[in-house]
């Protein structure tokens, strides 16, 4: 959340080590989004229905200025409920310190259908136009996947909707459920609680099957229902937020810069014994500003601009031409089967055209980030792939080729564009003006630093491809959580 002119990151956090369980909510704060002080976790495991761990929830903004967290506990026999924090001092720029509310928790499955260990991720709340609180849960019921929908006079005491906000006929529950409006073409954000102007649409997400998908639809406030325009039975087409490793994303508000902001979680794909060697595991991907395309199809996403004032040493070219075959170094600095078939080494008309990245001398490690354009009917496909089969000798890492299509208008568009930050272990890439975003976490065995690695541009299709703008930058280091000592990343 953004409060009193400062950012508040909550997180999912073991405090005893880089291994999964003890959940608490580790905490910190920016000014810029970019440099973090680490602060006391806000919530600990110590009352009867969080003893089992404080799980993932949502901070909601009071009318007053009075922020407010609702959270999942589990008990000792791992039932899942809802709970309630306050700050105890509002006055407290970092807030440090959370109150549980006596009657936790507020929220429990405790109706026909639901099932006690599958109810959790409380969304961020909304007030809808009867002046009643709302929010999402995810859960299953009466064994289909849902976004149950709840409501409160004052956010303490809630009453179940006798009817999901959404729900699919899928076995897999839906954690970390989002729901957020947005106006096409417009990447302004919204604030759900505020009034939505004429024209807008609403996003609902949803993590499932370990990655995060999501629909675009309408709000029927009549029916208090989220209304798809397309309605996929198949949740494997649906829509993605980002085809890599990135998984249960959470966006907020921003009413500083009038934007919405998404934050995803990037696992570990070395081993359990790196990641006691290193001290952590996982981290969050670069905060990402969100909208709706144009066309209202689909969500496009950015790196906050605030990434930029890391930026040093500028590397500029103009004008490049690259043909079949051509290798340009930029010094000093089911999308997935067709990517795994076909890699940046295959030849073919228009691409693969892209960038290799974390290079080593010899080549022997390296991944491929890269794009091939495809004919269908009377439109043209752009296939974007991370191809990191390559990227570590490492035998014993996840090194898949990851993908995702988007549309493309060649003949009145011209240019693809591709932006890729690179920080160690982690790749993310944003293709196409952020129509498709790939987030890979990479592990070269030679490579002792990201600074001597190569980054080259080439193209091995038959067709040339211009590039009318190439930059590079180095990046200054980030001061991450600077307080506990932790090292910057």
């Amino acid at each position: 959340m953004y409060f009193n002119g400062i950012y508040h990151e909550f997180y999912q956090y073991n405090l005893n080590g880089p291994i999964f369980g003890d959940i608490v909510w580790g905490h910190s704060v920016s000014t810029d989004l970019v440099n973090w002080i680490g602060l006391e976790p806000a919530l600990v495991r110590d009352t009867p229905s969080d003893i089992d761990g404080c799980w993932t929830g949502s901070v909601t903004i009071l009318p007053g200025g009075k922020p407010i967290i609702i959270y999942t506990g589990g008990d000792i026999d791992q039932n899942q409920a809802q709970n309630i924090a306050f700050p105890k001092n509002r006055s407290d720029p970092y807030l440090r310190e959370w109150i549980k509310a006596d009657n936790n928790p507020v929220l429990r499955p405790d109706e026909p259908g639901m099932n006690s260990i599958e109810f959790r991720d409380p969304t961020t709340g909304w007030i809808g136009p009867d002046g009643l609180w709302r929010m999402a849960v995810g859960g299953e019921l009466n064994g289909y996947s849902a976004a149950l929908l709840y409501k409160s006079e004052d956010f303490l005491n809630w009453t179940k909707v006798d009817h999901p906000l959404y729900s699919h006929n899928g076995s897999n529950m839906w954690e970390c459920p989002d729901f957020f409006a947005v106006l096409p073409g417009n990447n302004a954000g919204l604030d759900l609680s505020a009034a939505i102007p004429q024209g807008a649409k609403h996003a609902l997400k949803m993590s499932v099957d370990s990655v995060d998908k999501y629909m675009i639809g309408v709000y029927d406030l009549h029916r208090d229902a989220f209304v798809p325009d397309n309605v996929v039975d198949d949740r494997r087409l649906w829509l993605r937020i980002d085809y890599g490793t990135f998984y249960a994303s959470k966006s907020f508000f921003d009413s500083n810069k009038n934007r919405r902001i998404i934050w995803g979680w990037s696992r570990e794909t070395d081993s359990p014994s790196d990641d006691l060697a290193k001290g952590w595991a996982g981290l969050h991907t670069i905060p990402r500003t969100i909208w709706l395309a144009g066309d209202g199809k689909q969500l496009l996403q950015w790196p906050v601009e605030e990434i930029e004032s890391l930026r040093t040493n500028e590397i500029n070219h103009q004008g490049l031409e690259l043909n079949k075959g051509d290798l340009f170094e930029i010094k000093e600095v089911d999308a997935f089967q067709h990517c795994g078939e076909a890699g940046a080494s295959v030849p073919g008309g228009i691409g693969p055209f892209g960038l290799v990245i974390l290079a080593s001398d010899n080549m022997d490690e390296h991944t491929e980030v890269y794009f091939r354009v495809y004919k269908s009917q009377e439109k043209y496909m752009v296939l974007m792939c991370s191809d990191l089969r390559r990227s570590s000798l490492r035998p014993d890492l996840e090194k898949p080729a990851y993908g995702g299509f988007f549309e493309f208008d060649l003949e009145k568009e011209r240019k693809i564009s591709l932006r890729t930050l690179i920080d160690r272990s982690a790749v993310e890439s944003f293709g196409g003006g952020g129509r498709v975003c790939i987030t890979s976490r990479v592990y070269p065995a030679v490579l002792a630093d990201v600074g001597s690695a190569h980054i080259y541009a080439f193209n091995n299709g038959s067709a040339t491809v211009r590039v009318p703008q190439l930059s590079a930058w180095t990046m200054r280091k980030a001061q991450v959580n600077v307080e506990k000592g932790w090292s910057a990343i």
